[in-house]
């Protein structure tokens, strides 16, 4: 078996989490601008606004921003908000949202992320990334929070074009890696970990690149949330599941150096 130079992390559910449900986040900030609306009703009109906006950006890609602005103003008409005072609002209420994810405000690193990341640099001198089918908020959240500068690259679908599970992805983020080290020394797929919550998306779309993975699926609230409505029939016959992120350490440390 090959040594593991190099572990990559999916971003949400993997390391950081929501500091309270999105539709809870949205009801604080819509409150002073258009009243209380109520946190269900957000939460069903979000996913139906998610639905809409996925379906036209499939064939006509936007903007981060553009995109969001258009998520939110559908939520909040679709769980009650009056239109009128909706539009004069708008223009505050995006920045609010699109700060508050991008910051501790929004999120919570997990007790063992941070951690983990320093025993794997420190003690073991393994390197590490992070993958992420998310936006550029995903990495001033990580800043916010306090992930260190040991993290030798934060690749964002956003940001690259491509998303998990596709192997372009992975290699992306091989690839940031291995340009800051000497040719002689370049990391090779096989002796890539990759660590995330998702079946396809992380376990099937590391493998599928060369990479190593464990599925992790976390114990408590935190592990429900991440994976409510999910298949229950998942197939998951030979695949690594660990329940944290110290597994993480251990599997790394088995190997020979």
């Amino acid at each position: 078996m090959s040594p593991i130079r190099l572990v990559t992390f999916d971003a949400l559910y993997t390391l950081i989490t929501l500091r309270y449900p999105v539709h809870v986040q949205y009801s604080q900030v819509f409150a002073p601008y258009v009243g209380v609306l109520q946190p269900e009703a957000i939460q069903m009109s979000f996913k139906e606004a998610w639905k809409v906006i996925e379906r036209e950006d499939s064939s006509n890609p936007r903007g981060s921003e553009e995109k969001w602005r258009d998520i939110i103003r559908r939520t909040a008409l679709g769980a009650g908000a009056n239109q009128q005072a909706l539009d004069v609002s708008l223009s505050e209420i995006l920045p609010r949202l699109m700060e508050r994810f991008s910051s501790k405000e929004g999120y919570k690193a997990f007790d063992d992320a941070i951690p983990t990341i320093h025993r794997l640099n420190d003690e073991l001198g393994v390197r590490t990334a992070v993958i992420s089918n998310g936006d550029f908020r995903i990495r001033s959240a990580l800043t916010s929070l306090g992930f260190p500068d040991t993290l030798n690259s934060i690749i964002l679908s956003d940001v690259e074009g491509v998303e998990k599970p596709s192997p372009e992805i992975f290699m992306k983020a091989l690839d940031a890696v291995n340009a800051t080290i000497s040719p002689k020394k370049y990391i090779q797929p096989a002796e890539c970990l990759h660590v995330g919550d998702e079946l396809v998306c992380d376990y099937k779309g590391a493998t599928g690149a060369g990479f190593e993975a464990l599925l992790l699926r976390r114990h408590g609230v935190e592990g429900e949330r991440a994976h409510r409505g999910q298949d229950e029939d998942e197939d998951l016959i030979g695949v690594p599941v660990i329940h944290n992120l110290d597994a993480v350490v251990d599997v790394v440390r088995e190997r020979p150096s």
